[in-house]
């Protein structure tokens, strides 16, 4: 086996450099908080004994185009992209909620970080969220059309490659099928309980692994599945409060799931029932 050239390396990691040179403009702030994922893992045991598997980011992600359908304002962007001196930044909305998945992919023997679309998140079911997530699971997702642009980038000499970037995204209203209106990532595969990104969206998710915790219910200490969320907002766009309502609306949203079909889920008999408890983590990379 030949080792793949230092500067083929480097051209395989371009759009994340300009990703990163752009996102630097933003102002990110950290929020997060603890899930009781009792509900979701129940029935993800219930649909695994029914032939039916469903992962972790699947819930987070239909659970995420709910609450942001709720919180409009959280689905937004500044604009323009750069500072100017001439044209004055201004706050773009969005009405459809869609999401940008980071994916940890494997490239020509290296790995790397693709961003997958998952549009019109508010309207999806939860089997639609996952024929999605499914499709960008395989091992030549990076060959997908989708990517034709980040493969663009990685061949174009890099003046060029950045001027095709700010192209891209001068135009706010371009911005949803390029970066997504809320960025999703997770690092739940391994042993991460909880982390920060920005995404380059107003609202980024970031979701460590699921493991039982320690939680009080009805005054005794019992274990349950839990999944740390941490929640990034960029302060230009939105402020601590809104983004603390979103992040709440979040957690109950997922905590509260029902896909529609409450006949064929167990009783919630396990649930917690203290609204001030904290306990979770987690969330797997690939949809197990």
């Amino acid at each position: 086996m030949t080792d793949t050239p230092r500067w083929h390396q480097e051209r395989r990691r371009r759009h994340t450099l300009y990703f990163l040179e752009w996102a630097a403009g933003q102002r990110p702030v950290h929020l997060d908080t603890d899930i009781d994922m009792t509900r979701i893992q129940a029935h993800r045991a219930a649909a695994r004994a029914g032939g039916t598997r469903y992962s972790v980011v699947s819930y987070l992600l239909h659970a995420t185009g709910r609450a942001m359908a709720r919180h409009p304002e959280a689905n937004a962007v500044m604009a323009p992209s750069w500072p100017s001196l001439v044209r004055r930044p201004r706050i773009v909305r969005f009405g459809p909620v869609t999401a940008k998945l980071a994916l940890d992919r494997t490239v020509d023997g290296e790995r790397t970080v693709l961003s997958a679309l998952v549009p019109g998140l508010e309207e999806l079911s939860l089997d639609q969220v996952q024929e999605q997530v499914d499709r960008y699971r395989g091992e030549h997702t990076a060959d997908l059309p989708e990517f034709k642009g980040v493969r663009m980038l990685g061949r174009l000499p890099v003046p060029l490659g950045r001027a095709a970037f700010a192209a891209a995204l001068r135009d706010p209203r371009r911005r949803p099928g390029i970066f997504g209106t809320v960025s999703v990532s997770s690092l739940g595969h391994g042993a991460v309980d909880g982390f920060h990104s920005a995404g380059g969206t107003a609202v980024t998710l970031c979701a460590g692994r699921v493991v039982d915790r320690a939680v009080v219910r009805d005054g005794q200490v019992v274990a349950a599945p839990v999944m740390r969320l941490g929640l990034t907002f960029d302060h230009r766009v939105i402020d601590g409060a809104a983004a603390a309502d979103l992040l709440g609306d979040l957690r109950k949203t997922m905590e509260d799931f029902d896909d529609g079909s409450r006949e064929t889920l167990p009783e919630p008999d396990v649930r917690r029932t203290d609204r001030d408890h904290r306990a979770a983590r987690g969330l797997e990379q690939s949809p197990t």
